[in-house]
C-alpha cells in the first residue's frame, strides 16, 4: 500500500487538516480534495471512489469526512483498516467532531498521523501505542525545570526575608527616634531602607505573570513561599540557594523537591482537586448541618475470597443557631446487611429503638453549638464475597517476552456511584517497556515508584465493568498487591436522615446534608 495523503475535510471539499506522506505540492492536494465531493454518488453508499490516477477511501465523521488518498494499486483491505485507525484517533484528541475543534488540535492529530504512516506505508501500531508514543516527554527537562524553579523560589523567599528585616529595622529606628541611615554608592543622596525594601520587593514580581498583584508579602518567622497556588513552609534561617560552590543536599531531599515541583505533585493535586469537587459540602449550609461519613477497609485474595471487610460509618450533627438546638433527627434504616448501631451516650436509646428518633435524654437541653457531634455510628464486618462493592480480577499470564496482564473491574453494588477511581498496580523494577494493549479510561505510569495507575472518572450502574490489558517483562507475583481508591457521594449502608423536627412544636427544621463514602484501605493481595 502506498498512502499519498490523509485529510479531514468538509463535505464541500475544504481541507481542515491534511498530512502528505510523499512529495506533493499544496496546490495538488487542494485540487484532489476539492474534486473529492464531486466524485461521490449520492444514491449509493461506498467507502471509496477512484479516478484515473488515485483512489479516495473515506468515512463520514458527522459533518466531516476522513479521507485517505492512495494509489490505485494499493490493497483496499489494508486501506480500510488504516482508515478505521485514523477515524479512531480523532476522538482521542477532539471532544466534538467540528471544524473548530479539529483546527485547535491540528498538531496533536498530525503527530498521531505520523505514528500510523511513515513514507507512505502503514506502521504496525494500535491506538494504545499511538497514545503512548505521542505523550512521551523528557525526564531531563522536568528535572531541569524542577531544580530551576526551586532555586527561584528559594531566592525569592530570601529576598522577602531581607525586605522584612529592613522594614523591621526602619520601624525600630523610628520608635527610638533615630534617623535611618542611607545606603551610599548612588550619588550623594543615597537610598533609604524604605526605598531599598520597596526595590527588593518589586524585583521579586515576575513581569511575565501579569495576573499577580505586586504587593509586599507578609511572612512569619518560618518563611512562607507562595508560587502558583503551592505553599511550602520552610525552616527559619538564611537560604543556601544562592551560595556558589555549596554542596547539594542528600538524595532524599532532592527527590522530595522533585515530588513537590514535578510531575507527581501535579497528578496527585489533580486527583485531590477532583475528589474535593466530588465531596464538596453543599453550597448553602444551613444552621443545622448533617454529615454522613463512611470508610471501608477491605482485603481480598488474588484468587478470590474475601479475607476481611469492615465499614465504619457515623452521623455528625453541627448546630450554629441556638434556637435550633432542641431538635430530634428522624433516621431511616433500610440496611439489610446486618450492621451494628450505636448511639451517643447522651442520646435517648429507648426513643431511638422505638421510633428511630435521635434526641437527647434530657429534652430541655440543646445540642452543643458550633461543634461536630457524632450522634450515631455503625459498623459492618463480613467475609461474604457478595458484599464487596467493587471486585477486581487480575490475570497475569507468562509469555515468551514476559507477562500479559489482564485486569478487570465489576461494580456489584449497583446503587453506588464511585468517582475518581484509581486502581494502582505494582510493576517490576527495571522491567523495561510497558505496552498497553487495551484500555478503558486513562492510565498513568509512575516509573520512579514502579506503579501503573488505571484511572476511571466514574463507575456506576451504566458503567459497571471494564478491563485493561498490558504487557511487560516480569513474573505473575510482581503485580500484587493491587490497591484501589475512590470517593462517592452515596453511602454504602442504607442509612439516611429523612427529617429534623423541633422537640416542643414538632415543626420541621431546615437542614443541609453532606454524604461521603471513602476508602481507608482497599487491597487485593
Amino acid at each position: 500500500m502506498v498512502l499519498l495523503a490523509t485529510a479531514v475535510c468538509t463535505k464541500a471539499g475544504k481541507a481542515i487538516i491534511s498530512r502528505q506522506f510523499v512529495e506533493m505540492t499544496r496546490t495538488r492536494i487542494e485540487g484532489l480534495l476539492a474534486a473529492f465531493p464531486k466524485l461521490m454518488n449520492t444514491g449509493k453508499q461506498h467507502t471509496f471512489v477512484e479516478t484515473e490516477s488515485v483512489r479516495y477511501v473515506y468515512q463520514p465523521l458527522e459533518k466531516l469526512y476522513m479521507v485517505l488518498i492512495t494509489t490505485k494499486n494499493s490493497n483496499i483491505l489494508e486501506d480500510l483498516e488504516t482508515l478505521r485507525l485514523f477515524s479512531r484517533v480523532i476522538p482521542e484528541y477532539c471532544r466534538v467532531l467540528e471544524e473548530s475543534e479539529i483546527s485547535e488540535h491540528c498538531f496533536d492529530l498530525i503527530f498521531a498521523f505520523d505514528e500510523i504512516v511513515a513514507l507512505g506505508y502503514r506502521e504496525n501500531v494500535n491506538l494504545a501505542q499511538i497514545r503512548t508514543f505521542t505523550e512521551m516527554d523528557s525526564h531531563e527537562e522536568k528535572v531541569f525545570r524542577a531544580v530551576r524553579e526551586t532555586q527561584e523560589r528559594e531566592a525569592k523567599a530570601e529576598m522577602r526575608r531581607k525586605a522584612k528585616e529592613l522594614q523591621q529595622a526602619r520601624r525600630d529606628a523610628e520608635r527610638q527616634g533615630k534617623k535611618t541611615s542611607g545606603y551610599g554608592g548612588f550619588g550623594s543622596g543615597g537610598i533609604s531602607s524604605n526605598s531599598a525594601a520597596s526595590m527588593i520587593t518589586d524585583t521579586i514580581i515576575e513581569p511575565e505573570k501579569p495576573k499577580m498583584t505586586p504587593t509586599v508579602m507578609r511572612a512569619d518567622a518560618a518563611g512562607l513561599a507562595c508560587e502558583a497556588g503551592l505553599y511550602i513552609i520552610r525552616p527559619s534561617g538564611p537560604s543556601k540557594a544562592l551560595k556558589l560552590g555549596a554542596k547539594g543536599k542528600d538524595v532524599e531531599n532532592f527527590v522530595d523537591k522533585l515530588k513537590l515541583e514535578g510531575e507527581q505533585i501535579s497528578s496527585s493535586t489533580k486527583r485531590l482537586s477532583e475528589a474535593a469537587k466530588v465531596l464538596s459540602p453543599p453550597i448553602n449550609i444551613e444552621s443545622v448541618h448533617l454529615k454522613i461519613e463512611e470508610k471501608i477497609t477491605l482485603v481480598c485474595g488474588r484468587d478470590g475470597g474475601l479475607q476481611n471487610m469492615e465499614v465504619h460509618g457515623m452521623i455528625m450533627l453541627r448546630v450554629t443557631d441556638e434556637k435550633q438546638g432542641r431538635i430530634r433527627l428522624q433516621v431511616e434504616n433500610d440496611d439489610k446487611k446486618g450492621i451494628q448501631l450505636q448511639t451517643h451516650p447522651n442520646v435517648d436509646k429507648k426513643l431511638f429503638t422505638a421510633e428511630s428518633l435521635i434526641g437527647l435524654k434530657n429534652p430541655e437541653k440543646s445540642f452543643p453549638l458550633n461543634n461536630d457531634v457524632g450522634v450515631l455510628k455503625w459498623r459492618l464486618q463480613t467475609t461474604d464475597d457478595t458484599f464487596v462493592p467493587l471486585t477486581i480480577n487480575c490475570w497475569p499470564s507468562e509469555s515468551a517476552t514476559g507477562c500479559d496482564v489482564n485486569i478487570e473491574y465489576e461494580l456489584q453494588e449497583s446503587s453506588l456511584e464511585l468517582n475518581d477511581v484509581v486502581i494502582a498496580i505494582p510493576l517490576p523494577a527495571g522491567a523495561g517497556t510497558l505496552l498497553i494493549n487495551e484500555l478503558e479510561g486513562e492510565y498513568h505510569h509512575d516509573s520512579r515508584k514502579n506503579i501503573l495507575e488505571w484511572c476511571l472518572p466514574v463507575i456506576d450502574a451504566k458503567n459497571k465493568s471494564g478491563s485493561m490489558e498490558f504487557s511487560i517483562p516480569g513474573q505473575p507475583n510482581d503485580f500484587f498487591p493491587i490497591n484501589v481508591s475512590f470517593v462517592s457521594k452515596k453511602n454504602y449502608c442504607n442509612i439516611q436522615v429523612s427529617g429534623i423536627n423541633h422537640v416542643e412544636s414538632n415543626s420541621p427544621v431546615r437542614f443541609s446534608l453532606e454524604t461521603m463514602f471513602l476508602v481507608d484501605r482497599y487491597e487485593i493481595q
